[in-house]
C-alpha cells in the first residue's frame, strides 16, 4: 500500500477516535479488512503513528489508567490540515486503474462536512471526463489500425471501468448533495451493533479525556 493511504488512514482513525491508543487504531482498521483491501499490515499502522507523531500532527500522552501506562493518541492542527490534505488529494486526483486512494477516502467522509464531501466527488467526476474524453480519442486513433488490435481492447476495458466509476461518482455526489448519509456535524444515522468495539472505544475515550483534565 501507498505511503500517502496509509497515513490517510491512521491519521483518520486517530482523528475519528481521538484520544485513542494504539492498540484500539490497530484493532480498528483491521476491522475494516485493510489487510485485503489496503494491503495495510499491523507494523505499518505503529510505524505510521510513530511518523505522524515525529512530524506534530499527533501528539502523545502516557497515562496511567488502572494500574497501567497507556499511550495515547491525539490529532493536533497540522495534523487536522494534513488530514484534510490527504483526503482532498485522494478525492479528487484520478489515478488510472488505481482505486485505492478514492477507496480509502471514501472509508474517512465521515470526517469532513457535507459540502466539503459532495464538492469533491463532483470535482473527480469533473476530471474523469477529462480521462474519458483522452481515452476516446486514443482509442479511436488505435482503431484506425495503426495499433496491434490488443491495444484496442485495452483502452476499451480503460475507457468502460472510467466511464463506470464517473456514474458512481455523480451518483454519489447526488445522493451527498441530496441529504443523503451522515457526515461531520450532523446526527449520525448509523449506529454499530451493541457488540461491537466501537462502544468500549467510546467508553475508553471518555475515560481518557477524563484522566487528561485531571492532569491539567
Amino acid at each position: 500500500m501507498a505511503a500517502t493511504e496509509t497515513r490517510l488512514l491512521v491519521l483518520g482513525a486517530v482523528r475519528l477516535f481521538e484520544p485513542v491508543n494504539g492498540y484500539q487504531i490497530r484493532r480498528e482498521l483491521l476491522s475494516w479488512g485493510v489487510e485485503d483491501w489496503a494491503h495495510i499490515h499491523p507494523g505499518s499502522i505503529y510505524s505510521s503513528l510513530s511518523t505522524l507523531t515525529k512530524q506534530g500532527h499527533v501528539t502523545r500522552r502516557d497515562l496511567e489508567d488502572g494500574g497501567r501506562t497507556v499511550a495515547v493518541y491525539s490529532t493536533t492542527a497540522s495534523g487536522q490540515d494534513e488530514l484534510e490534505r490527504l483526503f482532498a488529494r485522494a478525492m479528487t486526483e484520478v489515478e488510472p486503474l488505481n482505486p485505492l486512494p478514492v477507496h480509502t477516502a471514501m472509508s474517512m467522509c465521515s470526517l469532513f462536512e457535507r459540502d466539503v464531501v459532495a464538492a469533491h466527488l463532483e470535482t473527480r467526476a469533473a476530471w474523469l471526463g477529462e480521462r474519458i474524453a483522452h481515452l476516446r480519442e486514443q482509442h479511436e486513433a488505435t482503431s484506425a489500425g495503426t495499433s496491434p488490435p490488443h491495444v484496442v481492447h485495452i483502452l476499451e476495458l480503460q475507457l468502460g471501468i472510467a466511464e463506470l466509476e464517473r456514474t458512481w461518482v455523480q451518483d454519489m455526489a447526488g445522493l451527498v448533495r441530496r441529504g443523503g448519509l451522515s457526515f461531520r456535524g450532523e446526527p449520525m444515522a448509523w449506529q454499530p451493533s451493541t457488540d461491537d468495539p466501537g462502544w468500549q472505544m467510546a467508553a475508553d475515550r471518555d475515560r481518557y479525556l477524563a484522566i487528561l483534565r485531571a492532569q491539567g
